[in-house]
């Protein structure tokens, strides 16, 4: 499947398996995307890989890093010190996002009041 951001300068393929897809409700997601949270692909960082362009990095923590087209904004990715072999990618930046739906919660302590909780 491949992805990529709004002005299309980043491309991206993922091969490998989705291991989850999941909202997360911290506050570095929804201050660096503007939305009350962010859905996330997490995928085995051997199946994920750029086609076209070199998105921008954000060191947004210090174990996490994201990464965002420099022309557009669009939020591409994630990877954290804290699960290495994967990298978790923005659903919305999909070219079909409609085939995965949520099956965890991440960060629920900081999602806000009048975000319900996806079922699935």
């Amino acid at each position: 499947m491949e992805g990529g951001c709004f002005c299309g300068n980043v491309r991206y393929e993922i091969t490998g398996k989705v291991a989850r897809v999941v909202n997360c409700h911290c506050t570095m997601c929804r201050r660096t995307s503007g939305a009350p949270f962010v859905t996330w692909l997490i995928v085995p960082v051997g199946g994920f890989q750029y086609l076209q362009g070199q998105p921008s990095l954000l060191k947004s923590s210090e174990k996490g890093s994201r990464y965002f087209c420099s022309s557009c904004g669009t939020p591409i990715a994630c990877t954290n010190l804290d699960h290495k072999a994967y990298v978790d990618v923005t659903l919305g930046s999909l070219d079909d996002p409609d085939n995965f739906a949520p099956d965890g919660e991440f960060y629920e302590d900081t999602r806000l009041g009048w975000v319900e909780k996806a079922e699935g």
